[in-house]
């Protein structure tokens, strides 16, 4: 079984994947075309990697507008959250919506900094691509995957 979790961006976000022995899979950026999420490319990234596990689980941040922001940003950010909670549950496999505060709140990071997830996240997993500040997604999406695989596996 793999884990897989799913942090919504303004644009896209960002995703990472973990085992069941909590081993790097993988991560990366979801991609965008034209500045909305490329839910085929989503689809098929989180499908090829369940091939090799025969099933996952999926947690996709929940997320909701922030205070002061714009509209036009507010609607784009929630048309590409809609766009991966759908893809999630395209795949048919048992997702879950969590906080940011239920997850950040697991792992110690209540009121952290941004770097403080990809310090947590880099901790875990030495050769996960988390060189950059942007990759905080990054870091998020995998640190969901782990929450995701202890509160159901131990």
């Amino acid at each position: 079984m793999i884990f897989i979790g799913l942090d919504p961006g303004s644009a896209s976000g960002a995703w990472g994947i973990i085992n069941h022995d909590e081993d790097f899979i993988g991560c990366g950026d979801i991609k965008s075309i034209d500045g909305r999420v490329d839910a085929i490319e989503l689809y098929d990234t989180i499908m090829s990697s369940v091939n090799a596990y025969d099933t996952a689980m999926i947690a996709v941040e929940s997320v909701h507008s922030m205070p002061k922001q714009g509209i036009a940003s507010t609607a784009k950010f929630m048309r590409a959250a809609g766009v991966i909670e759908a893809v999630a549950a395209l795949t048919r496999y048992p997702c879950t919506l969590v906080t940011p505060q239920a997850w950040k709140k697991y792992h110690g990071l209540i009121g952290s900094a941004k770097s403080a997830s990809l310090d947590t996240a880099r901790l875990h997993w030495e050769d996960a691509d988390l060189r950059l500040v942007k990759h905080h997604g990054r870091a998020d999406a995998l640190l969901m995957a782990l929450w995701l695989k202890r509160k159901n596996h131990g």
